[in-house]
């Protein structure tokens, strides 16, 4: 049985999207994918992701903030704020968000990374 233990560090990322206003990192774990999103202010899912592609984001997302805020709004109509500490679920119902305020929003994706980095179209 392998006992060794396994650090990664995001800044050394094992693959990294760039898109415009933002970028995912991704760090491949054992059984387990985790991403890193940073969104720079004015940027939505709609406009910077989802373009071109559907209206919502359709992946379950499980999470924490590290800095920044985002409004989220459900495809229902709910909405809600997510800010630094922030520990978050989002299901996989349709959905967009998008970043408030003038600072950098940070977050790390603990479930749905994987998926998310699928639907991510890639810019150098």
């Amino acid at each position: 049985m392998n006992h060794e233990v396994l650090v990664k560090l995001f800044d050394d990322p094992d693959e990294v999207k760039h898109f415009e206003k933002g970028r995912f990192e991704l760090v491949y774990m054992p059984n387990m994918t985790i991403g890193r999103a940073t969104y720079e202010p004015g940027w939505k899912w709609s406009d910077h992701v989802g373009v071109g592609v559907r209206k919502y984001c359709t992946v379950e997302h499980l999470g924490i903030v590290l800095g920044g805020r985002m409004a989220i709004l459900m495809e229902d109509g709910s909405s809600c704020e997510l800010g630094p500490g922030s520990c978050f679920y989002i299901p996989s119902a349709a959905h967009d968000g998008w970043v408030v305020g003038e600072e950098d929003y940070v977050s790390l994706h603990i479930l749905g990374a994987d998926e998310y980095n699928r639907q991510i179209h890639h810019t150098p």
